[in-house]
Parts: structure tokens; C-alpha cells; sequence
């Protein structure tokens, strides 16, 4: 028999017929493969499951929304272990500003049940309709706002989990303090579920802002914009987010750019004030006048109307960035504050030295850039090149002392490359720790690899296309 066969045997109609294209791969488009798709309803599920696949040596891949961008969810073969049916809400205590939800429940419906009780859950990644708070957890997932907010670990204080060989496990919960054992709940949070499979998590809440006020302040070029970002920050104001634009990631999107981009704009700082009405409206002044010096022009919505505006813009910017070439390789590095600069200047260089357009967005309060070259998904010779550039990249990354990912993990596409910026201690208490967790080596295997595998001097090549 092959092994959806018997899964379905166990299972019923929990396993999928065939391997559906969709839960084999990601937002990378990666080819996948898998001799099952599995959709427990439960928890207990999930552990069972397990069970049976380390019983018989089979792999296992997590998957959440399938929103990752690093390939994390892509198999290999073995079973997909697809977390859609755990949908629901266990608890949710609006007066303790606290949720327990399992971990297929969509993101955008988190925030949205929160927010109607006057709460947020203030993580932002990206699809918010698609992905799903156990993928969040399993990446770590950031956005915007972990500038002043953290990222999606800092709002996590319990887990349950399914660890092998099949039992759910559960550390931390309601409790807002826990410091009795190692930190295990901190372990599972952007293991990319190669440590074990996220089912539940506690969420502690916060309450909402009452305003919450963007402004896109223009600037000349790199070196004005990011001495306008160290202004900022150096000025104590407490900013929500944080993010920047150079100038060919501004070309892409400035036709559609709300009252138009000012003459002479080649970058621009998007900041956003939170708050009550009064205390937004007084930090996005302050925003305005830290960053504004030298200024070729500002933005600042006051109505509802314009803020709507302003935020449709900069949730389809991704979009106007794909559609110049078809297709873009990016890369989520992280570099200190003080020389987000120079890895802006040092992306363009590679991607004329590669031959490739090469630009830079992104979360750069955190030091976060999503540092990118534009190829045409059909040129395998573009593809190689820009494979080329990730590589420079990555150098440049950990040469100016950051480090090869920021939000996204290191999945397939990046597995072996904290090789570059860990000493070999480290690296190899990292190889243990996944020994400590799955010593079969079952779950999620290839993915989140400290070092390379043996020949292999970066993984395969993904494009968004």
C-alpha cells in the first residue's frame, strides 16, 4: 500500500486524495513534492499523526497558510501536515487581554476579533488573510510595526505543540511571567517547525490605539533619507514603524502614489504615529520635523479617507515592484541602524556588478531591508546571476555586522548560511538542539540547516513570479 493509502486507513478523510499543487509549495513558488496531504481536525490529531509517520520513519512537513518566503513549507516528499481545520478560537478574555487560539486561525481574523473588542494583537506579516498564527509563531514572523511592537515571539506566552515521536507538549499559558525553566516556548518560536508542530498559543493583547496617523516624508536620495532615519531615532521620538523606500523601489510605485511623488524625490521615509488622537497627531509632528530637515516634500493623511489611501498604496507597492520585470529575488537581511546606508548603497552596486536592477524597502528602524533584483522568471541566465547577488549579499549582511534573515527564517533557501555570521560553537548547538528535539531527523528535515550540507554552497533559487 502507498502511504496515503494507509494514512487513510488510520485517518479517514483527513488525508487528502492525491497531493493537491497548493499545499506543495509557498509564496517562493518552489517546486514541492509529497506522498500525502494530511488535514488533522484536532490536536490530538496532529500528535497522532506524528506518531505514525516517526513510527515509520517518514518525513513530516508542517504548513501554515503557505505565505513563507523562505520555502519553509515546501516537502520533499513524506506527509504535509496542513493545519487549516485547527480554526478555532479556545478562549479569548477581552478583560485580561488574552487569547488562546490553535494554530490554523487566520491572522487577519485574529486582529479582527481583537480589534472589535477594542484590543490589538500588533504583529502585522504580510497576508494577513492567508497566513496563519502557527506559521507566524514557527517563523517568528515581524512587519512594520515590530519597531516599536516586536515581533510576532514577543506577544507568544504559551504553546502547545506536537514534539516527537507523537505527544503534545505544552509550555508556558496564561501567565504573562514564566521564568521557572529554560525558555523551550522561545525555542519553538521560529523553529520553522523543525522542532516540532506549533497547535496552540496562548497571545497576550494590548488595547487598540485611538489614532493611528502615517506620514511619508521625501527626500533626494539614500544618504538624506537615512541621515533623516538616524534623526529620528536619535530624537527619542516613539515611532510605530519605521520604513524606507529608495528610489527605484519609489519608481515602481509612484504613479500611483496618493497627490503624486514630488519632483526630485529618490527615496522616501514612511513613518506612522499611534496613540491617543492627541498624542499621534504630536509625535507625527514630531516625525515630520525630525525627518523633514532638507525634505523635498511630505505626506501627511489627516482623514480616514486619506489614510485608507495612503495604506491601499503601500500594501500594493510589493505588486508594483513584481510587475516591472515579471519576477524579483529578495532577501530579508538585517544590518545595524547606522549602516542601513551602506547596504542600500552596496545592494545597487551588486545589481550593477550582476548586471541585474537592484533595489531596497523595508522595515529600516529594525535595521530590516528587503534588499532585491529584478529578473524575468523566464531567464535562466537572469536567475543565475541574481542566485549570484543573493550570495553577495548575504556577505555584505554579515560584513557590516547583521545577519542573513530578519523576519522570513532560513527555510530551504537560506539553510546553511548562518554558517557565515555564527562561530562553529554555536553552530553546532544548534545541529544539537535539533538532535535534542527529533534525533530521526523527521521533521521538516533540510530546512533551518546552521551549516550546509556537504557540497553544497547555497540552496536552490526561488523567484516570486
Amino acid at each position: 500500500m502507498s502511504i496515503e493509502s494507509e494514512l487513510r486507513a488510520e485517518f479517514g478523510d483527513a488525508v487528502l486524495g492525491g497531493t493537491p499543487p497548493e499545499y506543495l509549495t509557498d509564496f517562493t513558488r518552489a517546486p514541492g513534492t509529497a506522498d500525502a496531504v494530511v488535514l488533522p481536525a484536532t490536536a490530538e490529531e496532529v500528535a497522532a499523526v506524528l506518531a505514525w509517520c516517526y513510527e515509520r520513519d517518514v518525513p513530516v512537513v508542517p504548513r501554515g497558510g503557505g505565505t513563507g518566503a523562505a520555502a519553509g513549507a515546501v516537502p520533499d516528499g513524506g506527509v504535509v501536515v496542513a493545519l487549516d481545520r485547527l480554526d478555532r478560537v479556545r478562549s479569548f478574555e477581552p478583560e485580561l487581554w488574552r487569547i488562546n487560539v490553535e494554530a490554523g486561525v487566520p491572522t487577519g481574523r485574529l486582529k479582527q476579533l481583537v480589534r472589535e473588542s477594542g484590543l490589538m494583537f500588533a504583529p502585522d506579516p504580510g497576508a494577513p488573510e492567508q497566513s496563519q498564527i502557527g506559521g507566524n509563531i514557527a517563523t517568528n514572523a515581524g512587519g512594520p510595526h515590530a519597531f516599536k511592537y516586536g515581533v510576532v515571539g514577543d506577544w507568544v506566552t504559551g504553546i502547545e505543540a506536537a514534539l516527537p515521536p507523537g505527544e503534545l507538549v505544552s509550555v508556558g499559558g496564561a501567565i504573562r511571567k514564566d521564568v521557572a525553566g529554560y525558555d523551550l516556548k522561545r525555542l519553538l518560536v521560529g523553529s520553522e517547525g523543525t522542532l516540532g508542530i506549533v497547535t496552540a498559543a496562548w497571545l497576550k493583547l494590548m488595547p487598540a490605539p485611538e489614532a493611528v496617523l502615517p506620514v511619508a516624508v521625501f527626500h533626494r536620495g539614500t544618504p538624506e533619507g537615512c541621515a533623516a532615519l538616524l534623526r529620528v531615532v536619535g530624537s527619542g521620538i516613539v515611532a510605530a514603524a519605521l520604513d524606507v523606500l529608495d528610489a527605484e523601489t519609489l519608481a515602481c510605485g509612484a504613479a500611483s502614489f496618493p497627490g503624486g511623488v514630488p519632483d526630485g524625490a529618490g527615496f522616501v521615509l514612511l513613518a506612522e504615529a499611534d496613540g491617543s488622537l492627541a498624542e499621534a497627531e504630536r509625535i507625527r509632528d514630531e516625525l515630520v520635523e525630525a525627518a523633514g530637515e532638507d525634505a523635498v516634500g511630505v505626506h501627511a493623511p489627516r482623514t480616514r479617507d486619506e489614510v485608507e489611501a495612503f495604506w491601499r498604496w503601500r500594501s500594493g507597492l510589493a505588486f508594483a515592484v513584481l510587475a516591472r520585470r515579471g519576477g524579483v529575488v529578495a532577501e530579508d537581511i538585517v544590518v545595524p541602524l547606522d549602516r542601513v546606508e551602506e547596504a542600500m548603497e552596496e545592494t545597487l552596486a551588486i545589481g550593477r556588478r550582476r548586471d541585474l536592477v537592484g533595489l531596497s524597502f523595508g522595515h529600516a528602524g529594525d535595521g530590516n531591508l528587503h534588499s532585491a533584483f529584478l529578473v524575468a522568471p523566464q531567464d535562466p541566465d537572469e536567475l543565475r546571476r541574481a542566485a549570484l547577488a543573493v550570495d553577495d549579499l548575504f556577505d555584505v549582511a554579515v560584513r557590516l555586522g547583521g545577519s542573513v534573515s530578519g523576519e522570513h527564517g532560513l527555510g530551504l533557501l537560506k539553510r546553511g548560511q548562518l554558517a557565515r555570521q555564527w562561530s562553529p560553537r554555536a553552530l553546532d548547538l544548534h545541529a544539537d538542539i535539533k538532535r535534542l528535539f527529533d534525533p530521526k531527523d523527521l521533521l521538516n528535515p533540510g530546512k533551518k540547516l546552521a551549516r550546509p550540507p556537504a557540497g553544497e554552497t547555497h540552496a536552490p533559487l526561488a523567484t516570486r513570479s
